[in-house]
């Protein structure tokens, strides 16, 4: 009996190779070779052109967090440059002047344009909300300017 049990262990260890090379065949092989390394790769999440970035020397990047309670908002404001922002949890409204809302749900980045007159909700009754911003500007430069 030991050698069927050994030659049936045998045929299983061949499958499941064989199962697992048609696997890894499947997927492209860059994301493969970044799992067998035991490497994160990176995933775009968003590319876009943009303008009226800064043209100084030197420019200053923020990264700042922000969390919404239910209900919650920002002033209605404009910056100076173009802002990204990455939710992490909840949705994300924007209303922007002149144009449609924009609704970015957790997972989603959208840049918000420069000179533009906004609010930023989080419309939820129940569910926080959590973003991530990106910001370059030349040094010094506010964050956003109150509009009126």
């Amino acid at each position: 009996m030991k050698p069927q049990i050994q030659a049936s262990r045998r045929t299983r260890t061949v499958y499941l190779t064989s199962l697992l090379a048609a696997v890894l065949s499947a997927v492209p092989s860059s994301a493969a070779h970044a799992q067998a390394l035991g490497q994160a790769a990176p995933k775009l999440v968003l590319k876009e052109s943009v303008q009226q970035m800064p043209r100084s020397d030197t420019q200053e990047v923020r990264v700042l967090t922000a969390s919404f309670k239910p209900g919650d908002k920002t002033v209605f404001h404009t910056h100076r440059s173009p802002v990204t922002v990455y939710v992490l949890e909840g949705q994300f409204t924007l209303d922007l002047e002149g144009r449609e809302p924009v609704v970015i749900s957790a997972g989603q980045a959208y840049v918000e344009p420069p000179g533009v007159k906004m609010t930023g909700y989080n419309r939820s009754a129940t569910a926080p909300l959590r973003v991530v911003i990106f910001y370059v500007s030349e040094p010094g430069t506010p964050f956003l300017d109150p509009a009126h």
